[in-house]
C-alpha cells in the first residue's frame, strides 16, 4: 500500500472515524501513536518509521506529532467535535475558497457553510483554491471579503498548516471569480 493511500486512511481516522480502528481521540484531537499504528495494522501494515515519514512528507501538513511523538493529530478538517487549539487571528483582506462548479448555485443562495466539517476552509492564495476546486470537478473560486467579515465580528482561525478557518461565510462577503 502506498504512502498516499495510508495517509488518506490516517486522515479518515484522525478527522472523522477513530472508532473504525478502535481508538479514541482526546478533547484536542490527539490519538496515542502506538494505538493508531496497532489499529491500522489490523488491515494494513505500517511502522513508526512509516508514520513519521508520511507526516514529514505530507505536502499539506495535515498532521502533527506532540514533542515526543507519542501522540498525533490531524491539524484541521474534523467532522467530529475536537478542539485542536486553533489560534484566533486577523485574516488578510482577501481569502479564497475553491469548490466544484456543481456547488455554486447552492453557495450563492446560502453562502459557505461547513457541512460535515467544523469550519469552512479558506486559502490564502488563488492557486491553492483552484487546486482544491479541481478535486470536485470543474473548479470555481470565490473571493472572500475576509477583512469585511472580521470588521463585522466574524472570527477567523489559522491552522498550523496555513489554512484559514471560520464558521461560515455569508453570501454578502462572496464574489465568484469568473
Amino acid at each position: 500500500m502506498s504512502d498516499t493511500e495510508i495517509s488518506k486512511f490516517i486522515s479518515l481516522i484522525l478527522r472523522h472515524k477513530p472508532e473504525a480502528i478502535g481508538i479514541t481521540l482526546d478533547e484536542h484531537g490527539w490519538a496515542d501513536t502506538e494505538q493508531l499504528i496497532h489499529g491500522i495494522n489490523q488491515t494494513k501494515h505500517i511502522t513508526m518509521d512509516d508514520l513519521e515519514r508520511i507526516v514529514a512528507q505530507d505536502q499539506k501538513q495535515r498532521y502533527s506529532f506532540n514533542e515526543d511523538h507519542t501522540k498525533i493529530r490531524a491539524n484541521q478538517g474534523h467532522s467530529i467535535p475536537v478542539d485542536v487549539e486553533l489560534q484566533e487571528c486577523t485574516p488578510p483582506e482577501l481569502l479564497y475558497h475553491g469548490t466544484g462548479e456543481k456547488f455554486t448555485s447552492s453557495i450563492e443562495k446560502q453562502g459557505l457553510i461547513p457541512k460535515s466539517r467544523l469550519y469552512v476552509h479558506l486559502s490564502q492564495d488563488y492557486g491553492t483554491a483552484v487546486k482544491v476546486g479541481q478535486r470536485h470537478g470543474k473548479p470555481a473560486v470565490y473571493i472572500i471579503d475576509a477583512a469585511g467579515m472580521a470588521k463585522d465580528g466574524y472570527t477567523f482561525f489559522l491552522s498550523v498548516n496555513g489554512v484559514y478557518l471560520t464558521k461560515e461565510v455569508p453570501v454578502k462577503y462572496l464574489k465568484r471569480e469568473k
